[in-house]
């Protein structure tokens, strides 16, 4: 929490399609479970092995201690062989009474679901070798969720024309050293020509990384110089650096009309709630 009492939650997404479909479940899970009403789940799916994705799971021990021992049934929890050897090292005692596990395989649908969910393999850095993202389908609706990545690791045709695309923007510009291996959303407009969504794109995971000029901040570890900042197609200025969610959707509406691509954007924010 800043002392102007901005906070930024972590990134999860709730869908309700023929499931409730949890996608990761970081450590504030319980303040965002309460903000939106949840009140139960039929699946986890967790993108990646990153403590910001996957550390809450031990407060989903709350749905069954809440739930009548008869009725309770653990969770089906999804996730690639290479996350569940970290996550089961820290939470594999929630597995057979809270969890059931599930593994999850790039290009194959997820067993047990009536949503038809596909998982696709994603670059995230060697530190994140279980990464996916997935593309959800149901009643003729396609959405593709990418979660945290650099780049694609195959599989990039079906990703093409959906309905919705949820894609990561943790930058505006892309930085001379992309440590975390993150999309900017410089390095994420071509991806989105590419694959040419039809109704909307939604951007998250955005940060403060990007230098402000004159922050007394830009010293620091995270603040990373840009390569070649996105500029302005008629004066040719580098787009002002977006301090908070207002200005980030200004920006990206620019970008995306300087980009020639024609559809709606949303920058996301704590509690945004859509339907499809």
């Amino acid at each position: 929490m800043h002392k102007n009492n901005e906070t930024r939650l972590r990134t999860s997404f709730y869908l309700e399609a023929r499931e409730k479909l949890l996608i990761d479940c970081g450590p504030d899970i319980v303040r965002q479970w309460w903000i939106n009403g949840l009140k139960s789940l039929d699946g986890v799916l967790i993108t990646h092995e990153h403590g910001d994705h996957y550390l809450g799971l031990d407060e989903l021990v709350a749905l069954r201690r809440s739930t009548a021992p008869g009725n309770w049934h653990p969770i089906p929890t999804y996730a690639t062989e290479s996350a569940w050897e970290t996550i089961e090292l820290r939470f594999g005692y929630l597995l057979e009474k809270t969890l059931e596990k599930k593994l999850v395989v790039p290009g194959e649908l997820l067993p047990g679901l009536q949503t038809r969910v596909v998982p696709f393999k994603t670059y995230h850095g060697p530190m994140a070798k279980g990464a996916v993202g997935y593309v959800f389908e149901d009643k003729g609706k396609r959405l593709v969720y990418t979660s945290d990545l650099l780049h694609l690791e195959g599989q990039e045709d079906i990703l093409r024309y959906p309905d919705v695309l949820v894609i990561q923007s943790h930058w505006l510009n892309e930085p001379e050293i992309n440590r975390p291996s993150l999309l900017s959303l410089q390095r994420a407009l071509p991806m989105i020509r590419a694959w040419e969504p039809k109704e909307k794109v939604f951007l998250v995971h955005i940060s403060d990384a990007d230098q402000v000029p004159g922050d007394s901040a830009n010293d620091s570890l995270k603040k990373i110089p840009p390569q070649d900042p996105l500029k302005d197609s008629e004066t040719g200025i580098p787009y002002p650096i977006p301090t908070c969610q207002a200005e980030w959707q200004q920006v990206a509406e620019r970008a995306f009309k300087d980009s020639c691509i024609d559809i709606p954007v949303q920058v996301a924010y704590d509690g945004l709630a859509v339907d499809i």
